[in-house]
């Protein structure tokens, strides 16, 4: 493959204690090194791509860096047994888009490691208005079930439900039959849109985020998956039935959290922790087979906007200002 070639990025620097956005252009020879070069169709933008873009080092140490944990393409040149040229691949998570270029370019190049194949019935836009925070959503849902969560049990709440994570969780629990109760942030609008993901009634931080100080609260549903963490994490377990299960992949509120055992000593609550950066691959092909077939809820119910690198700069302010809804895919 000529590593002389060219490709369009956007690229993060950081100047003078600010950090500057371009879109410029690159050489595959400045990409890292890898088993597999993919030429990227589609990738998505999540909290960690924002939090990236505003230099935080807890996510990208050092720039100039691309940003973009997400992307679908195609297998442009591999040294790898398991990948031809040709194979149609999703990479998400691991270190790409943190402190390896990511997939707000054309072109990436990853270990073999970190690449998934495909799914047959799943294409690559659908891969991406997934992505992590789908791909999130469907493991929370994966290990919640495994822990012997059923319908039966009572609703389960879903915390940020209309965020990409928060959506596609609540589309998946309501096609397995689970009451399904949305919890968002404010009363700002949105009824219509969390019914016909599949929520049956919605809650504000009036409920989630309670301030009492006590260590138990009346039991309100069986279950959650929160991707708020600190208060909030804290209030879902401790308004949770009996023996429920309550699942934690995320901090956009806090990572701390400041509570009693009572919850898991008096009310049997189990804690899981939901981790999609480093899942292991069997799981991860397994889960990502999961949403190509028994739990493929891609559907014009959730919103989706699509944009290009040139065009994503408001929707990366949008979800720092924690006002962005649904998902949004970038065209590369």
């Amino acid at each position: 493959m000529d590593t002389q070639r060219e490709f369009k990025a956007l690229r993060i620097y950081e100047e003078d204690g600010k950090f500057i956005r371009r879109i410029e252009k690159r050489k595959i020879a400045d990409l890292p090194e890898g088993e597999v070069i993919v030429n990227v169709k589609y990738s998505s933008l999540n909290f960690k791509d924002a939090l990236s873009v505003t230099g935080n080092k807890g996510v990208t140490r050092k720039y100039p860096h691309t940003p973009g944990i997400d992307a679908a393409g195609v297998v442009e040149h591999s040294n790898s047994d398991k990948f031809k040229v040709g194979d149609e691949v999703i990479v998400t998570s691991y270190d790409l888009g943190m402190n390896t270029d990511g997939g707000f370019a054309e072109y990436i190049r990853v270990p073999e490691a970190w690449v998934v194949a495909l799914p047959k019935d799943l294409e690559m836009k659908q891969a991406m208005v997934y992505g992590t925070a789908g791909f999130t959503a469907a493991l929370s849902v994966y290990r919640l079930l495994a822990a012997g969560q059923t319908p039966e049990m009572g609703s389960v709440v879903v915390s940020g439900a209309l965020g990409g994570v928060g959506s596609v969780a609540i589309s998946i629990l309501a096609s397995l039959g689970f009451e399904v109760v949305a919890a968002t942030f404010d009363d700002n609008g949105g009824y219509e849109e969390l019914h016909e993901l599949g929520a049956t009634s919605r809650i504000t931080s009036e409920i989630t985020d309670d301030k009492s100080g006590r260590p138990l609260l009346k039991p309100l549903w069986a279950g959650a998956i929160d991707v708020i963490g600190g208060n909030t994490l804290h209030t879902l377990l401790k308004a949770c039935k009996p023996l429920g299960n309550v699942t934690c992949c995320g901090n956009v509120g806090s990572g701390d959290l400041a509570m009693t055992v009572y919850p898991f000593i008096l009310n049997g609550i189990s804690l899981i922790g939901v981790d999609s950066q480093n899942c292991p691959m069997e799981l991860r092909q397994k889960v990502w087979d999961k949403l190509a077939t028994d739990w493929n809820v891609y559907n014009t119910k959730e919103q989706v906007v699509e944009t290009s690198l040139e065009e994503i700069d408001t929707y990366i302010d949008l979800m720092l200002a924690k006002k962005s809804r649904g998902r949004v895919i970038v065209k590369l």
